[in-house]
């Protein structure tokens, strides 16, 4: 090798040294603009500087790479192979960050439309990321000169094999993508099977849903499950709900002093308890009668699911503080007995008995 070779690798060298210190720059910087974009509340710049962060260093390098190649005056032929393997690197690269981008685009956009509920939508997002990544792969290899055209036959002929033997999975997925697109179920919403299963969606990938029991346990169900049983969603149409709350009064309390009471307690509780709705109507609906005790149903509301107990809890509390101070008498079990003499005039017995006020 003659001196003026060894000057163009010198000087190749030196421009990869340069792209590579280029690329050590662009990192710190993109660095420190997605942590920049991280403390706006707008979550575009975060996807757009995380774009940037992830095509700063393969771009530099490759690029690098490529003005190394022409320092070097490399054979026509050598060159135009570096030059389709760098092409095919390039789009690889880009597809990733694409993929990226893309998949995050679209967890973004749910999450928006959920009034930014704390949690995450995985089906599309994986969904788009691998039909980004597959496109790429195709387009990669094009760019090297494979013919694509076999290969998407032989992906037509394969994907059918691979849909007959994967019913079951496929149906989960396809019922995944039904179930977020019919906004049936959505991350954040507290829903209840038939089955019995029940609580707080958490998220739903190509196979199954994950939901988070009210004592804090995971739940996985398979997304075809949702085809084919009774759902009750509690946050749908809205997240705010009614609390139905039963109770006893006995027969000789003043029952409108009690719906006066009653009512009075309740808005105390919309109003302080956390979860409550001030501005709702507290209803009071009496609804039957029992041996010795009126029952009666009071409505109240709770703006979401988990809210209930904690106001049913001081509900009850409260009525019984209230109602033993005004002197309300309690609905206690008792029986009473009636006696009647006999027409000889002998000792009385018992002859008829009545309890809880009705006879037997």
């Amino acid at each position: 090798m003659d001196d003026l070779s060894w000057e163009r690798i010198i000087v190749a060298a030196i421009v990869l040294a340069g792209a590579l210190a280029i690329a050590v720059i662009l990192r710190l910087l993109t660095g420190r603009l997605f942590k920049r974009a991280g403390d706006t509340r707008w979550a575009w710049d975060d996807l757009a500087a995380r774009l940037i962060r992830d095509l700063a260093v393969p771009v530099s390098v490759i690029l690098g790479l490529w003005f190394a190649a022409k320092t070097l005056h490399l054979p026509r032929g050598t060159l135009d192979v570096t030059a389709k393997v760098l092409v095919a690197v390039t789009i690889f690269m880009v597809s990733l960050a694409l993929a990226r981008l893309i998949a995050n685009s679209v967890s973004s956009f749910a999450l928006t439309g959920q009034g930014g509920a704390a949690a995450n939508v995985t089906i599309f997002a994986n969904i788009a990321r691998v039909v980004v990544i597959g496109v790429g792969v195709l387009v990669m290899l094009q760019s090297l000169g494979v013919s694509i055209s076999p290969l998407l036959g032989a992906l037509g002929v394969g994907g059918l094999a691979v849909a007959l033997a994967l019913q079951d999975t496929l149906a989960n997925l396809f019922a995944g993508v039904h179930v977020l697109a019919s906004k049936t179920i959505e991350p954040g919403d507290y829903i209840k099977l038939a089955t019995g299963q029940e609580g707080y969606v958490v998220d739903i990938n190509w196979r199954n849903t994950s939901i988070r029991t009210l004592s804090d346990n995971i739940e996985v169900i398979p997304n075809q499950r949702f085809s084919d049983t009774i759902l009750t969603n509690y946050h749908r149409p809205a997240q705010d709900m009614s609390i139905m709350v039963y109770a006893k009064v006995a027969y000789e309390v003043d029952l409108d002093r009690v719906e006066e009471l009653i009512t009075g307690v309740g808005e105390d509780v919309m109003k302080d308890v956390q979860g409550g709705v001030e501005e709702s109507s507290v209803l009071v609906r009496f609804d039957d009668f029992n041996d010795a005790t009126v029952g009666f149903h009071v409505i109240l509301r709770s703006t979401e699911f988990g809210d209930q107990f904690l106001i049913k809890h001081e509900f009850l509390k409260r009525l019984h503080r209230t109602l033993r101070e005004e002197g309300v008498a309690p609905p206690y079990w008792h029986h009473r007995v009636v006696l009647s003499e006999t027409a000889a005039g002998t000792t009385p017995g018992p002859e008829l008995s009545q309890k809880d006020g009705l006879p037997l």
